[in-house]
């Protein structure tokens, strides 16, 4: 080996690796280590409305540990993303003594059943709010489908000139509707030839030339009906 030229250089070539990574490594340490990049700033960005400075800053305590190079971005992320109304959060370094914490708030949609609420983008988080919201339930894992099922339903049902207020996906599939004006709908279950939209589509297509016509309040009305639908009205109540 000794009289090898060739694996005299390849060996070496290895040492000078091995030794240039050893060095890199102990350099790394060292930076890491070093009190010469202290973190001296967090910058705060993103419009809030129901985030404060305060928790953020309860939030993070503890929790933005070692120098500029050496902090766990994962740590800080982990915990605003606990935050109630936090929905989505990037931390990034900032030369040279910088962080900088991205914040997205969820943007409510409605409440969900009593255990919280429902963003726009039918996802339940835990926030709380003193605004008057519609009001969705389900089965668990329905949050995405009643979502969005709300938002397609008070759209066909906007020409009725009431508020969807409250939609509700019953464990065997069925839906119920409420609007603002006290009238419940209810919808059934889809059906491969009659699919709920279709019903409503129907009902409202038909309303101006009959329920609008009656001068009675209307309470529950009933489109699992393949040709029309039931009506009740307080009025005809038995006694």
């Amino acid at each position: 080996m000794w009289d090898n030229p060739r694996l005299l250089n390849a060996a070496a070539g290895a040492l000078t690796a091995l030794a240039l990574l050893v060095f890199a490594f102990a350099a790394v340490q060292l930076v890491q280590r070093s009190p010469l990049f202290p973190l001296r700033e967090l910058q705060l960005r993103g419009e809030l409305a129901h985030t404060t400075g305060a928790e953020v800053e309860q939030a993070v305590r503890g929790r933005i540990e070692g120098n500029f190079f050496a902090v766990d971005l994962a740590q800080p992320r982990a915990a605003l993303e606990q935050l109630p109304w936090v929905r989505r959060v990037q931390v990034r370094r900032v030369w040279p003594d910088r962080l900088e914490v991205t914040l997205e708030e969820h943007v409510a949609l409605a409440r969900w059943s009593d255990t919280g609420l429902v963003n726009v983008q039918g996802e339940r988080f835990a926030g709380k709010s003193d605004v008057a919201l519609p009001l969705l339930a389900g089965p668990a894992g329905s949050e995405g489908e009643v979502a969005r099922r709300f938002l397609r339903f008070a759209q066909l049902l906007a020409p009725l000139g009431a508020p969807l207020e409250a939609l509700i996906l019953s464990p065997r599939r069925a839906w119920q509707a409420r609007l603002g004006g006290g009238l419940t709908i209810e919808l059934g279950r889809d059906a491969p030839n009659d699919p709920v939209d279709g019903r409503l589509e129907r009902f409202v297509a038909v309303h101006p030339q009959t329920l609008a016509r009656m001068q009675r309040k209307h309470e529950y009305v009933d489109l699992r009906y393949p040709n029309g639908f039931a009506l009740r009205v307080p009025e005809l109540k038995g006694g």
